[in-house]
């Protein structure tokens, strides 16, 4: 089976470094094992990606969005990533509660 190369994008790097660095305020320990599953959860991207659904946002962008989930609820994160030609993008790295991308805050009008 194809293997293919998992870039992970700067804005994913500091999705990560702000979850960790949270994790770690509370639990080094914790933090460095959530830091090494969710990373295995990217490296398995390499292979079949498309197996990962599409994201909800995916409709709202030119490229298709796919989704890997990380975690149990209340403490789970969505990997958002797309599929090129080149290998996998790894876009952003959020937590399942949070907003999906594109959608605004309400200002509670």
């Amino acid at each position: 089976m194809k293997r293919r190369a998992v870039i992970i994008l700067p804005t994913a790097e500091r999705d990560l470094e702000e979850v960790y660095a949270w994790l770690a305020d509370r639990d080094a320990e914790a933090a460095i094992r959530w830091y090494n599953r969710l990373i295995g959860v990217i490296l398995s991207l390499a292979i079949f990606p498309e197996r990962c659904p599409l994201a909800p946002e995916s409709p709202k962008f030119k490229n298709e969005i796919r989704q890997i989930l990380h975690g149990q609820k209340p403490h789970k994160y969505r990997i958002l990533f797309n599929v090129t030609i080149d290998g996998v993008r790894v876009l952003h790295v959020r937590h399942g509660a949070r907003l999906n991308l594109g959608e605004a805050q309400s200002s509670g009008d």
